[in-house]
């Protein structure tokens, strides 16, 4: 679940209602010298004003959380028909610097007896009876991969 949302959607900067839109086909050109964005700036398909990631940002009232929301009702449902101590977590790239996925994982790890892995390259550290793997999440995972049945 992406609890933050994701860089792959855009929404109106001005929250003009328009919704979600995908960025595929978007790149914003950074000038090297002064690190900003040069123009043109994506915009809202709806209203034409800037566009922005949909993306939770600290003091951020105007992100939308309608897909996040979905996700969340969508993985609520699927965790009430699953069998507790059957389930795996898999966290990948999470710290401690916003702990919202560490502590949301722990405490359905908690919740459904179910096992977790936590790959973190510099903060794998798990509560007793969980493993933390200190490696890139892409070699961990095909670690995983190549040694299950």
């Amino acid at each position: 679940m992406e609890v933050h949302g994701s860089l792959e959607w855009l929404q109106c900067r001005d929250a003009c209602g328009a919704g979600l839109y995908s960025s595929a086909g978007v790149e914003v050109e950074i000038d090297p010298a002064t690190f900003r964005a040069r123009e043109p700036l994506p915009r809202c398909p709806a209203c034409g004003g800037l566009a922005r990631p949909n993306v939770l940002m600290f003091g951020d009232w105007d992100w939308d959380d309608s897909r996040t929301s979905q996700q969340s009702r969508r993985l609520e449902a699927w965790l009430a028909g699953a069998a507790a101590g059957r389930l795996v977590l898999v966290e990948c790239g999470a710290g401690r610097a916003v702990p919202t996925v560490r502590e949301t994982c722990e405490d359905l790890a908690g919740r459904f007896d179910a096992s977790l892995i936590r790959i973190n390259v510099r903060e794998p550290d798990v509560p007793d009876g969980h493993v933390g793997l200190a490696l890139p999440a892409l070699e961990a995972l095909r670690e995983l991969d190549r040694r299950l049945p």
